[in-house]
């Protein structure tokens, strides 16, 4: 049962575009407060996230149409930017899914771009596997300290919901590029791309 419940928790809170607690918060609740191998909570927590993520690019992606065109061009220009610069796009990819950063945010921009999202999304698991790993194994080794309370402090405090707001911000800003200028993509190459 605490399987499928850390399961259901971690993809519930990576359905949430902001403001929901990391889920590596999950997992080293999980491993303070538990006996279960850290190996199962990394790959549960891992593989709940991963899929929570992609169905949050899948919701942004269905809902991309609502945009203004303008911002739809400038979505369609940074896709087709992305698609001419992969080598640079990969790097940039592995640096991200190996840090701690919040993740809801790009996943929506992926999603309004319509990058194909399994190598993605892929990407992404595996990076958390070894960042899960580091939390839980942290977690595991200071089962002293009162972690959560630390954790909600930092959730809950101006700080941490000024990140979240600036993060949303910052999703706002990007789609608001105009892209197809910025990397010289015609509005016939974006409207073909669709």
């Amino acid at each position: 049962m605490d399987y499928i419940s850390l399961f259901l928790l971690a993809f519930g809170v990576n359905l949430l575009p902001a403001f929901g607690p990391p889920t590596w918060s999950i997992i080293v609740l999980y491993g303070l407060n538990g006996d279960q191998p850290l190996w199962a909570l990394v790959l549960i927590g891992a593989l709940g996230a991963a899929l929570g993520r992609l169905v949050l690019a899948m919701g942004a992606r269905r809902f991309a149409h609502w945009l203004p065109q303008r911002m739809q061009d400038n979505v369609a220009a940074a896709r087709i930017a992305v698609e001419r610069r992969r080598h640079n796009v990969i790097i940039a990819l592995a640096l991200f899914v190996i840090s701690p950063l919040p993740s809801a945010q790009l996943f929506m921009a992926v999603g309004l771009a319509r990058v194909p999202l399994l190598g993605f999304t892929a990407a992404f698991f595996t990076g958390r596997l070894f960042t899960y790993s580091f939390y839980g194994w942290t977690a595991r080794k200071v089962r002293e300290s009162d972690f959560g309370e630390v954790m909600l402090a930092n959730l809950t405090s101006p700080w941490g919901i000024a990140l979240q707001v600036a993060m949303l911000g910052l999703l706002v800003a990007l789609v608001s590029v105009d892209w197809g200028r910025l990397f010289n993509v015609s509005r016939d190459e974006m409207r073909d791309k669709d």
